[in-house]
């Protein structure tokens, strides 16, 4: 099952504090040791690595009606149109390397009505077969508000180094647009599910930013 985050503290998550200072303490420990710093030198680089891994920077939430926006920080790999079983859908896949901010938010406001987790593989999250295969963790939302008649799913998607998946909320909690939902840890990858009539606002190639970027907008007469 994915696990609860920590609580987010300032702007890192409370997991960053937790590594951070324990391999600081591994250095301080080898430093007493040995009375010099050269064996500490790799438990400070990779205390720093935490540090700015679990970073957790805020953003702005674009406000209007029927726009999706990122769960993710990353690169889009693909944007294409799919048949599901429940009919046609359309996709956007986002690739989350080791380097981006990996908390992630919800694409829209609304009740979150299914959440699934499926045990898988760790391929290459730049594989396609990765969508499929690889353990992940489903949720859909049902739009309220400024998003109402819109449902997404989004997928938070192991890679080759991610091996925990963290999902907060629960089935039946309302989610406002940008809320942060959870993270991935480690290199990973993200899908969104868009009804089959959305718009896409990004293409392949572009860099996208959790809870800020606008992914796409649904076609309401061009008020979207």
């Amino acid at each position: 099952m994915p696990r609860r985050p920590r609580i987010i503290v300032g702007t890192m998550v409370c997991d960053g504090y937790i590594y951070g200072v324990s391999l600081l303490a591994v250095a301080a420990v080898l430093w007493w040791m040995t009375g010099g710093w050269a064996w500490g030198i790799v438990p400070l680089i990779l205390a720093a690595f935490f540090l700015w891994f679990f970073r957790d920077p805020a953003r702005q939430i674009p406000a209007g009606e029927g726009l999706i926006v990122s769960p993710g920080d990353g690169k889009v790999t693909e944007t294409i149109s799919i048949e599901t079983l429940d009919g046609p859908r359309k996709r956007i896949s986002i690739f989350l390397s080791v380097f981006n901010v990996h908390v992630n938010r919800a694409p829209i406001g609304g009740v979150l009505t299914h959440v699934a987790y499926t045990k898988g593989e760790y391929l290459n999250a730049m594989n396609p077969d990765s969508a499929e295969r690889n353990e992940q963790n489903a949720a859909t939302l049902r739009g309220e508000g400024p998003d109402a008649g819109i449902e997404v799913t989004f997928k938070q998607i192991a890679g080759l180094l991610a091996r925990r998946i963290v999902f907060h909320p629960q089935e039946g909690q309302v989610l406002q647009r940008g809320e942060r939902v959870g993270l991935i840890k480690f290199g990973s990858r993200v899908d969104v599910l868009l009804p089959a009539d959305a718009v896409f606002r990004v293409k392949v190639g572009d860099r996208v930013k959790g809870g800020s970027t606008v992914l796409a907008s649904m076609d309401r007469g061009g008020r979207a």
